[in-house]
């Protein structure tokens, strides 16, 4: 088995995760071989805090690297990370995958190019099995999100539609109802499971997604719901709050690293 080469996209939250992780662990399948950055000072320093000595450049030097540039960045810097990347024919691991949904002409650019852009969908139960069932009649598919009211209190659409999350600290409060696109529309920084899924299946359009403020689960909870002629699913996922930034799943750095692991041929489970 070889070694995989990664350039970290941004050195938040995700991309710090992802880098501890790889410390903790010693894997040295995967390597961090440079972090693109708008800020290259604070990165650096974070960077020193976990024993990481690599290269800090800006994300039009990605493709310099012969390497997997896995994006962390944040949703209004989706396009700036990843574009040079996908334009230079390069490997994209994505995750902040709603900002996609305002940037699909991405997906053009990828293949015009000859590009992979590769969304990484541990976060979310039951992939596998739609694209499974994609090959045959999908009737409906609906993802059902109870988030916590503090990850969703400052964004704009609960202000401008005067909706109060008081009482979601004891019961779910009915927040949203419409389709992938409009959720990630309106929840840009949470919803890049509604893109995901309706990307992996019907199209975002025809994805309906349900969103409840729910201060009674530790973390998000998401409820898929399938109905196929070859299947018919419903399967739940609990998330667990990343111990750095209670806003982030902890599955998502998780779910990159798994990705990356899957690159390196061997066994492989799943489609």
């Amino acid at each position: 088995m070889g070694m995989t080469a990664i350039v970290l996209g941004g050195f938040g939250n995700v991309g710090q995760q992802i880098a501890a992780r790889l410390a903790e662990t010693g894997d040295t399948r995967i390597e961090i071989v440079a972090i693109a950055a708008r800020d290259h000072d604070k990165a650096r320093k974070a960077a020193a805090k976990l024993g990481l000595d690599v290269p800090v450049i800006d994300a039009a030097e990605a493709p310099d690297h012969d390497a997997v540039l896995v994006e962390c960045a944040t949703y209004e810097g989706f396009r700036d990370v990843v574009e040079p990347t996908l334009r230079a024919g390069g490997h994209v691991i994505a995750i902040s995958v709603g900002a996609l949904g305002a940037n699909l002409d991405l997906i053009d650019l990828t293949e015009q190019s000859g590009a992979t852009l590769q969304i990484a969908g541990g976060t979310l139960p039951g992939l596998d099995i739609l694209r499974a069932a994609r090959e045959g009649e999908i009737r409906s598919v609906r993802l059902t999100s109870h988030i916590h009211p503090a990850s969703l209190a400052k964004e704009p659409y609960i202000h401008d539609n005067g909706i109060d999350l008081g009482p979601a600290d004891t019961t779910p409060v009915p927040i949203f109802e419409g389709s992938a696109r409009e959720a990630a529309r309106h929840f840009p920084r949470h919803f890049n499971v509604a893109v995901t899924l309706g990307l992996a299946g019907i199209g975002l359009d025809a994805t309906e997604v349900r969103i409840r403020a729910d201060g009674t689960l530790p973390g998000a909870r998401h409820t898929l719901a399938v109905d196929s002629d070859a299947v018919q699913l419903e399967m739940h996922s609990q998330n667990f709050p990343s111990p750095r930034n209670n806003r982030t799943s902890r599955i998502v750095s998780q779910s990159i690293l798994a990705a990356l692991r899957r690159l390196d041929g061997g066994l492989q489970v799943g489609s």
